[in-house]
């Protein structure tokens, strides 16, 4: 009885302790944007086993909350308000007194603006921007470049170059795949629109950042055309035919053949393009590869104020350029492309390509250009034709070796044969119209070129997350023979009288090789959750040899057998640098950022072999590189990055070898040459107001270059001949600014884009042994409103003003003109299966001191087309260039230099065609 009576009081005592040992919870609540207190907001603690209310309360005026006599235990904490998203959280009461802190609320507004809405039109989740392609009206049948043209934030130039937030797109992948090799032209002049089902437009990192999570600040501005699921059944395809009726042999054709079949996770595709209206045969890309000329840079800005590097004549192995805007081109383009997966393990990616082009153009070209006091006038007429072709194969195996460890083989090759000749007639004349010099000249080349390049990339994954060891090793190697004629009548004239004339008939035989190998180690070591540390060394070995030779034609053999030592070289050079690099990354969800540095250690050792002579020379540099992204909400992104870069003269620009395809434009090498260093900064932001439908990106540039490789000339005020040499100059930079703004009338459901950017650049040349500072400036203003309605119409209005500034220290003379380019398209359909469509554009140019005239042309395009069978058949008629104005001009100002252009365009002609779109026969439409 007793222990009974003891045990009563022992649970009766425990329970008075256990009902004593109660606390006070208390906190503030407030808001998270602006930290103001929240008044009246509902604090509850629930039970967790079965989420019943156990006690709840209200904030004050101060925001202030008290919760008193709450038991010991575990509890979920929760908060309510109507203006305010729902806060939850677990606690554990086990004290008196609890003081929660701070609670800040999210308002439902701000909430909403950050949540990712799967059914927006444009979507920004991370880097990414995503458009969804079917809420974007384009014509039936048309490309996904008609698609890229209505997308807020893209522009896609009328030299086929794509822009996307300002920055010019390198890479168009489809499903995350190349296609067609590496031109981003290839998918967006022949991937039909309606089967794309969403765009997406990112930064993509090189795959070396990808796979070790640090950025390199190596990263390509890329879109993916997502395709869809319907899609990717079965095949689908296009064929489409157009011809200019009622003509002669010479008629304006176009056939384009475009099939893409998927079985599982095989794809192929093939294409032919075949006409004669200017369709482009090589991309853009290809077009920088190939046919440009490769010494004797000129920065220039051209009508629409686009500040570019240019390089002019000066090539051992010149070809003529090619520009696909103008002149008249027969084009055959083919491609096939592969790619499939196995066991999620081997990839094969599989792209060959065959193009061919004949080219024939007439182009006029008058130029100004300061010398001090002096301003030489010259007028130069070009014919030109061309016949050329190349084979392009490239091929893509990725393994994954097991769990750990992956290898990933690329090579690429390329055959090229250009056959040309050019047709020159120039005069130069000086103040007052006197005469300085006549040329007549024809050049005719021969040349062969074959690139081969192949890398090796294996990557392992250690048992610790985020430790890594990869490497990467590649080899490249151009060739390039070549077999020139020159033949060139050159008058030299004196006050006006005629002084001397020289006459060239030589042969020129070039064989150049240039080959590169590099390796490059790579290991990263996570040193916390968040942050890692990465060691790289990086060896390159370049080796290039030109053997270069210059024969006179003999009247005596009747041959071209007499060698011209001052015009034939042979010359090898070899560059070897060392670069470790070290770096520390911080990866979140929010914030990242790298930052580090490299040293390179470089060593040139080129050897004359004619003259036998060696020139050696070392560096060393230092490469520092950092970048930060700040991802302040769901769809609003911030990054900042900076590196240094070096620049190696190219073996043309090193070799002693005198240049005289141009008489009297004549370029001598440098092999006492240094590499030029490189500082760029670079800001850029984009955020997507979901709710409003507002766009808003911007971009800042800067960058300076000591040791440019830029060019020394000598000029003769008397017979205006020109020497040219490549030299290093310090006091060169250039800064850069472009902002877009993006939003959509909802009232009217119009849709407007606005676009300023600015551009300065100053630029130190050298003009007949005297430095001088080249400064060009260029602002510009586009306006672009979009409008449309399903299959009743579509209508856009676009307005691009630039305004173009050069001056130079010589002389107190400012050179400057504005153009104007207004586009103007519109489409009506009739009882949804006919459509008629029609584009305008005019373009105006500011007459200048130089150029008097106001040069304005108006370009106007028709097209009637009717649709059959659910879109599947399409029967049209086009008429180009109504008003016959289709005219070839281009003003630039470079350096001391202001010129114009003209060229040939094809002018008005109509074409009557069809186009048949066909899938599967069993697949049903949605």
């Amino acid at each position: 009885m007793q222990k009974i009576k003891g045990l009563i009081i022992i649970v009766f005592l425990f329970s008075i302790s256990a009902f004593s040992q109660k606390a006070n919870l208390s906190g503030v609540i407030i808001d998270s944007k602006d930290k103001t207190p929240v008044y009246n907001s509902v604090v509850a603690l629930l039970i967790p086993n079965d989420s019943i209310l156990y006690k709840f309360t209200r904030s004050d005026r101060e925001g202030i909350f008290n919760l008193k006599n709450v038991k010991v235990g575990n509890y979920i904490l929760m908060t309510s308000n109507n203006q305010y998203a729902d806060y939850v959280d677990a606690i554990i009461v086990d004290e008196t007194e609890k003081k929660l802190g701070t609670i800040a609320l999210k308002s439902k507004i701000e909430l909403l603006r950050e949540v990712v809405i799967k059914s927006g039109s444009i979507r920004i989740k991370g880097d990414t921007t995503s458009y969804r392609a079917s809420d974007f009206k384009v014509d039936a049948n048309a490309n996904v470049e008609e698609l890229l043209k209505k997308l807020p934030g893209i522009q896609v130039g009328k030299d086929g170059v794509i822009k996307a937030m300002g920055e010019t797109v390198q890479k168009v992948l489809v499903d995350g795949e190349e296609f067609f090799g590496d031109d981003p032209s290839m998918a967006v002049k022949n991937l039909r629109a309606d089967a794309v089902k969403e765009v997406q437009v990112f930064d993509k990192k090189s795959d070396q950042a990808e796979f070790t999570g640090i950025d390199d600040g190596d990263s390509k501005k890329t879109i993916n055309l997502r395709l869809k699921d319907d899609k990717k059944k079965g095949f689908f395809g296009k064929i489409d035919g157009a011809n200019q009726p009622f003509t002669d042999a010479d008629s304006r054709y176009n056939t384009n053949l475009l099939i893409s079949s998927f079985k599982g996770k095989r794809k192929v595709s093939a294409f032919l393009l075949n006409g004669n209206t200017g369709q482009d045969g090589l991309g853009w890309e290809d077009g920088e590869k190939y046919g440009a000329r490769d010494s004797n840079i000129n920065m220039s800005m051209d009508d629409d104020g686009n500040v570019s590097y240019e390089w002019a004549s000066g090539n051992t192995d010149d070809e003529p350029y090619v520009d696909t805007q103008n002149g008249f081109i027969k084009n055959t383009n083919a491609g096939l492309q592969y790619s499939n997966k196995w066991n999620d393990k081997q990839t094969l990616n599989l792209s060959p390509k065959y193009n061919k082009q004949i080219y024939t153009n007439n182009n006029s070209r008058v130029s100004q250009t300061q010398v001090g006091e002096t301003q030489l006038n010259e007028n130069r007429s070009t014919t030109t034709n061309v016949n050329r072709g190349n084979f392009k194969l490239n091929a893509t195996y990725d393994v994954k070796l097991d769990s750990i460890n992956s290898l990933k083989i690329t090579a690429k090759t390329n055959f090229y044969r250009t056959d040309s000749d050019e047709f020159t007639n120039g005069v130069t004349t000086g103040e007052g119209g006197i005469l300085k010099n006549k040329q007549e000249k024809t050049f005719t080349t021969n040349s062969d070129k074959s690139s081969l390049f192949t890398s090796i990339l294996f990557k392992h994954k250690f048992a610790k997350a985020r430790r890594t060891f990869s490497v990467n090793s590649s080899w490249n190697i151009l060739n390039t023979n070549s077999d020139n004629f020159l033949k060139s009548s050159n008058e030299s004239y004196v006050d006006g009288e005629f002084s001397s004339r020289d006459d060239v008939d030589q042969n020129k035989i070039g064989d150049k090789t240039n080959q590169k190998f590099a390796v490059n180690f790579s290991y990263t070591e996570p040193l916390a959750k968040k942050i890692a540390l990465q060691f790289a060394y990086q060896i390159t070995y370049d080796k290039g040899m030109n053997n270069y030779f210059t024969y006179d034609y003999s009247d005596i053999t009747g041959k071209y057998d007499v060698i011209v030592n001052s015009l034939s070289n042979e010359f090898k050079q070899t560059m070897i640098t060392n670069r470790p690099v070290m770096k520390l990354s911080y990866n979140a969800k929010k914030i990242n950022y790298s930052i580090g540095s490299g040293f390179g250690f470089t060593s040139f050792d080129l050897l004359d072999q004619t003259l036998d002579k060696e020139y050696k020379q070392k560096y060393t540099n230092f490469f520092p590189s950092a970048s930060f992204s700040y991802k302040y909400k769901n769809n609003g992104n911030l990054r900042v990055n900076y590196q240094g870069a070096t620049t190696q003269p190219t073996l043309d620009q090193l070799q002693p070898l005198r240049n005289n395809q141009d008489f009297f434009n004549q370029i001598l090498g440098n092999p006492d040459l240094k590499q030029s260093f490189t500082n760029s900064i670079n800001l850029s932001q984009h955020s997507y107001d979901l709710l409003t439908e507002t766009q808003i990106y911007q971009g800042l540039s800067f960058r300076t270059t000591s040791n440019l490789i830029s060019y020394s000339r000598v000029i003769d005020p008397e017979t205006a001949k020109t020497i040219s040499k490549p030299i290093n100059t310090n006091g060169n930079f250039s800064g850069n600014f472009y902002f877009g703004y993006g939003f959509k009338v909802k009232k009217i459901d119009l849709n407007v884009n606005l676009n300023p950017s600015f551009s300065y650049n100053k630029t130190v040349l050298s003009i007949n042994d005297k430095l001088i500072n080249s400064k060009n400036l260029n602002s510009g203003l586009s306006l672009f409103l979009y409008k449309s309605k399903e299959k009743k119409y579509d209508f856009s209005l676009s307005n691009t003003f630039s305004f173009n500034r050069n001056s130079t220290s010589q002389n107190d003379e400012i050179k400057s003109f504005n153009t104007n380019n207004l586009n103007l398209n519109i489409g009506v359909y009739f009882r949804e299966k006919w459509k008629i469509s029609t584009d305008y554009n005019f373009v105006s140019r500011q007459k200048t001191i130089d150029f008097q005239d106001n040069l304005t042309n108006q370009l106007w395009n028709a097209r009637l087309q009717r649709t059959f069978k659910s879109d599947e058949f399409t029967a049209y008629i086009l008429v180009k260039d109504i008003l016959n104005q289709n005219i070839g001009i281009n003003r630039a100002i470079y350096q001391n230099t202001i010129s114009e252009e003209r060229n040939d365009r094809l002018k008005r002609y109509a074409m009557i065609g069809f186009t048949w779109n066909f899938k599967n026969s069993g697949e049903s439409k949605k």
